[in-house]
């Protein structure tokens, strides 16, 4: 028996990066994993192959995050096919553009708090009703250390991660009562298609696209990776932290107390 034997996970951006870490990692202890994608049909069926290879259990699900429709759509699809969802991981995301506040886009803005913070809220009230029916159910939210600094020239992407973390220590205090566990993954720089446009968007470098470059200046002399995250994730909805909630790690290898 492995430590997530009978559970269902629904992983959303869980095809790409981080998400498919995740989905993989969560797999491979025993979940059934719905694997949530909004564009990259191919990605997510690639990850499907790669848990069925490994012998786990996963399906692809279609849903634009930030459309509370789609979303409805979508759990309930996965819950008419797996019963239920015990485990939700909130990993889909997007950059923004690295521009400072007056010369942002008001559409960007949108959508890029729409999917952090409004695709979170839809997906936590859809899920909740069937995770309260569950001996244990476990949402983690994946925020990121741009919470810390608040850095200039990014205000959409820290804005949608702080309204994710007010939600995720929120949904904490009122879901303790019914066993359901909320915890929130704090990563820095991660090697991932969307890691290389952050640190474009960060440092002004529109050529840069290879994040092990950074290496020689990272913590542990390498760049996040994408398991480094899923590692933390898994801790989270084991039982090794049942009595966890409401808390927040930072994956940056030490670099912002650094």
């Amino acid at each position: 028996m492995t430590a997530l034997d009978g559970r269902v996970a629904l992983v959303t951006g869980g095809g790409r990066g981080i998400g498919r870490a995740i989905s993989e990692r969560l797999a491979a202890a025993g979940a059934t994993v719905a694997v949530n994608y909004r564009r990259d049909r191919e990605a997510a069926d690639e990850t499907v192959a790669a848990i069925a290879a490994a012998g786990g259990s996963a399906a692809a699900y279609q849903a634009s995050i930030d459309d509370a429709e789609a979303d409805a759509a979508m759990v309930e699809a996965v819950v008419n096919d797996h019963g239920y969802v015990d485990l939700l991981v909130l990993n889909a995301g997007i950059a923004s553009r690295g521009r400072s506040v007056v010369d942002t886009d008001p559409a960007e803005m949108e959508r890029v708090v729409a999917t952090h913070a409004f695709g979170a809220h839809h997906l936590s009230r859809l899920v909740l009703p069937s995770m309260r029916t569950r001996p244990r159910g476990d949402i983690v939210m994946i925020s990121s250390v741009a919470t810390n600094s608040m850095s200039a020239n990014g205000a959409p992407y820290n804005m949608g991660k702080a309204a994710l973390e007010a939600l995720a220590f929120t949904l904490a205090k009122e879901e303790r009562q019914h066993g359901v566990h909320v915890n929130v993954v704090a990563p820095g720089l991660v090697e991932t298609d969307m890691g290389v446009r952050l640190a474009r968007a960060i440092t002004g470098n529109r050529e840069m696209d290879d994040l092990r470059a950074l290496d020689a200046g990272s913590p542990f002399g390498r760049v996040c990776q994408p398991d480094d995250v899923s590692g933390v994730v898994l801790f989270l909805c084991s039982d090794d932290a049942g009595y966890l909630t409401g808390q927040r790690i930072e994956v940056d290898g030490g670099g912002s107390a650094g």
